[in-house]
């Protein structure tokens, strides 16, 4: 029985082995490219944060303190920032009052040389009548320039749009969009290997997660194909709240799209056991802190609830290849796996006549395990009664080494065979599956 034990444990222990030398062999890379020789860390070119869906309300504490959190943190990591980025949603309902109560936080903290960056997200238009009440409301109170503006910052071009109407899924008129081609003309012109930042609320479905219920919608494909002949640019928007855990928040095809989640809370997705907006989903507060050096960008994700990084920065190449890029939908065929350890069960005193609940061992993969793929069987017949999805809980701090769950809706008295796959954020499927019975009361 020892011997078993043994074996089970060595074999656990080399694949956290294997694991562990992957992700730290990232992370030296990510040092040795920041890295000019003896003389230590080279300072970066440019520095500035990315946030975004702020939900400042016009009543309660809880929105002022993340957002004076988030604030803290980024001016503790990035003591010398050149601009401040916010992509949309800075108010929850855009009322006078939820403006007032952002700048008191931000005009506290903001760092004077920081140039401040807004773009106008479809919450700032719920307080007023008309589109124009609300951007003339916007800029009145951020004081910029226009809804959409170019503005170049030691060197490097900003490009701010701004979504033009409440429509949820965003709003942008050709008018903008063939002004948005003829400022990316004029960056490439200025220096064809720097990168080209570029700033809206909503972001371009098939980018990010792809295909979502919150994506653009009007005159998408024009903006695609005026971005498209840009590799250079990168791209920043907010609107979703997904959590930046995933590594699908960066994706490369034309050019390199980013999210940016969200300091208020995030939405990991619907059609999953814990719900579209688990518990927990208000806790969690992230954003972005981008470096820019002579090779690369360097970006990296702050969970501003745990006062941590969370993952590896992600690392863009200057210049911009599309051929080479890396954040591509086809970057990870790895499956995830079981250790040999892993157990599930059935616990029993929870069972009901239409419920039986499960617990069990998590997976492990090279980049995240997503979620899981539960199927139940009726035991006798062999038929597929039910099949659920069911969140890793990959957004949470920490992540839980052991799942339990519910499944409900089966029948009373019937006996069932329970499988569990886990799948990661690419759709890899383990192999393997972990197989209970159980029987409902």
């Amino acid at each position: 029985m020892l011997g078993g034990f043994m074996e089970t444990l060595k074999k656990d222990w080399l694949a956290l082995v294997l694991i562990s030398v992957l992700i730290c062999g990232i992370t030296l890379n990510v040092r040795a490219e920041e890295k000019s020789g003896r003389s230590g860390y080279i300072e970066p070119k440019l520095v500035f944060p990315v946030i975004s869906d702020v939900h400042i309300k016009e009543t309660g504490t809880l929105d002022l303190r993340t957002f004076q959190h988030a604030l803290t943190q980024l001016n503790e990591q990035a003591p010398k920032q050149d601009a401040f980025v916010v992509v949309g949603d800075l108010a929850d309902t855009g009322a006078l009052k939820e403006y007032d109560r952002f700048f008191s936080i931000y005009n506290q903290n903001k760092q004077p040389q920081a140039v401040s960056l807004f773009t106008i997200g479809n919450h700032e238009y719920r307080d007023s009548v008309t589109n124009q009440q609300a951007q003339q409301r916007f800029l009145s109170k951020t004081k910029m320039k226009a809804l959409y503006f170019h503005q170049v910052i030691k060197g490097y071009h900003f490009i701010m749009l701004g979504t033009e109407s409440r429509l949820t899924a965003g709003d942008y008129s050709i008018k903008q969009i063939n002004w948005l081609g003829e400022q990316l003309k004029i960056a490439k012109r200025d220096d064809p290997k720097k990168p080209i930042f570029v700033f809206i609320h909503q972001p371009i479905n098939n980018t990010l997660y792809g295909k979502n219920r919150w994506g653009i919608e009007v005159n998408e494909q024009l903006l695609y194909n005026t971005l498209k002949p840009y590799p250079q640019v990168i791209t920043f928007s907010g609107h979703t709240h997904h959590p930046l855990d995933d590594p699908r928040t960066i994706f490369q095809r034309d050019f390199t799209s980013l999210a940016t989640s969200s300091v208020r809370y995030i939405w990991p997705g619907a059609g999953y056991l814990q719900g579209e907006l688990p518990p927990g989903y208000r806790d969690v507060s992230q954003g972005l802190l981008v470096e820019v050096y002579n090779r690369k960008v360097v970006v990296k994700r702050r969970d501003f609830h745990a006062n941590k990084w969370t993952g590896e920065a992600w690392k863009i190449d200057i210049p911009a290849d599309s051929k080479k890029f890396h954040y591509t939908n086809e970057r990870d065929l790895v499956k995830p796996i079981f250790l040999p350890s892993s157990t599930i069960s059935v616990i029993q005193e929870k069972a009901s006549s239409n419920q039986l609940y499960i617990q069990f061992t998590q997976a492990v993969d090279n980049l995240m395990v997503h979620s899981y793929r539960i199927t139940v069987k009726n035991k006798e017949t062999g038929e597929v009664v039910k099949t659920y999805n069911a969140f890793s809980q990959y957004y949470s701090d920490p992540v839980p080494d052991v799942l339990s769950l519910p499944l409900s809706g089966l029948q009373p008295h019937t006996a069932y065979q329970i499988e569990v796959a886990a799948v990661d954020a690419f759709d890899n499927q383990s192999d393997q599956k972990l197989i209970i019975e159980g029987s409902t009361k």
